[in-house]
């Protein structure tokens, strides 16, 4: 068996570069704060109006991306990413419409969010059934196209929008994206469904027992509650700091939009490297330990920008970082989680249910900073419940993912 021309333990790894690609051009939905202040000006809209368009895009992809996990298999991982693809790039060429808030909201988050919904998952669910041996650093490797977006769209946007307006750059990403996705998707297959790697025993691997079978829900187990309201914790504050980092830093630390924009490149390392990072060490020791540092460096970021101030630059240089780093974590370490504690087969659907958690962590988190702000003219008292939600997030990882983590059916396989 051949992939790519290659042997297939080899030609599989170029799989996980055009999975971070298509996730790549999904990203750009990071990249949102670079385009809030133009719109506010635009459609002369507030800081809560302007992060509608993006909230309902975060909840669109929760929606959709569980939804699409249970017909990848029906329907191929093929036609399932260039379907999703053109509708994510149709829902960005609408929004260019001369419109209102109402137009934008539907183009742009319920559109475009849909097709980001659809396509989200497929790279993930082809890459986790061609690396059983390596689920952690694969999938880690992967989901860096989505953390990594930022880097490179977020001043390709500055640079549209300073040149042709904001309308007009929405249809020059979703032209691009869209012809990107649509030529990935050629190649992206599974393997056959008894297909493991050469001298590969998964059983050598397992210490503390096995996953729970196909017959078995994830609903059923402690372990899934757990990682939801952890998850979702973690995207709360994560989807929240990407959505104000950009405007943040203009308001409170008096950045010029350029440098507030160059900021947010900066970020996208860190969120990447998050993934690699949490992806290894959720696979190498534990969940558990993995979500306990996570929500540790969540609070640090949250005191820090308590203290943060015009100028302090440093201060929000690092707490960001760290918002982002930690962030980006939980997209490694929610899908590294469910294929170590769930049947691997049934990744796409058990995935698709813990994603869940990312819709209502982007709801609560990203409203919730557009209300402080109007309400209080400063996003900074967004950071007393950010640390609040840390210190409760270390409590559930200790408590609910410890008893979750000592039963029978829990798969510790690295």
């Amino acid at each position: 068996m051949r992939l790519f021309g290659m042997p297939v333990e080899k030609g599989r790894w170029l799989l996980i570069p055009l999975g971070a690609i298509v996730l790549l051009c999904l990203g750009t939905v990071y990249s949102w704060s670079i385009f809030r202040k133009p719109l506010e000006k635009l459609l002369n809209i507030n800081a809560t109006e302007s992060l509608l368009p993006f909230t309902v895009l975060l909840i669109m992809f929760a929606i959709l991306m569980p939804i699409t996990g249970f017909y990848i298999n029906r329907f191929g991982s093929r036609t399932i990413t260039a379907v999703g693809g053109v509708i994510m790039g149709l829902g960005y060429v609408l929004s260019s419409l001369d419109g209102n808030l109402q137009l934008l909201t539907l183009t742009y988050g319920a559109i475009a969010g849909a097709g980001v919904g659809i396509v989200y998952g497929v790279p993930l669910a082809v890459i986790a059934k061609w690396f059983p041996d390596k689920k952690g650093i694969a999938v880690g490797l992967t989901v860096i196209g989505f953390g990594l977006s930022p880097l490179i769209t977020a001043p390709l946007a500055k640079s549209l929008i300073d040149a042709y307006g904001v309308r007009q750059t929405f249809v020059i990403l979703g032209v691009t994206f869209t012809l990107i996705i649509l030529a990935i998707a050629t190649v992206l297959k599974t393997p056959p469904p008894d297909w493991k790697p050469a001298d590969w025993n998964p059983n050598v691997a397992v210490s503390g027992g096995t996953a729970l079978s196909n017959s078995e829900t994830i609903l059923q187990t402690p372990a899934f509650y757990g990682l939801w309201l952890c998850y979702t914790i973690g995207t709360f504050s994560g989807l929240a700091a990407i959505g104000i980092s950009s405007p943040l830093a203009q308001e409170i630390i008096k950045l010029d939009a350029t440098t507030a924009a160059g900021t947010v490149s900066l970020f996208a390392v860190f969120n990447a490297l998050g993934r690699i990072f949490f992806g290894w060490f959720t696979d190498r020791f534990s969940p558990k330990l993995a979500a306990i540092v996570s929500f540790t460096l969540v609070l640090i970021a949250s005191l820090m920008m308590l203290k943060a101030g015009q100028g302090t630059v440093a201060t929000y240089l690092v707490a960001f970082a760290l918002f982002y780093f930690s962030f980006g974590g939980w997209l490694a370490i929610a899908p590294t989680t469910t294929l170590i504690l769930f049947s691997s087969a049934d990744y796409a659907k058990n995935y698709g249910l813990v994603f869940t958690a990312y819709g209502a962590g982007a709801l609560g988190g990203t409203l919730l900073a557009g209300r402080i702000r109007d309400i209080f003219g400063s996003y900074t008292v967004f950071f007393y419940p950010t640390t609040a939600l840390a210190i409760l997030g270390i409590v559930l990882a200790v408590f609910m993912l410890k008893r979750s983590f000592s039963g029978s059916t829990i798969s510790q396989a690295n």
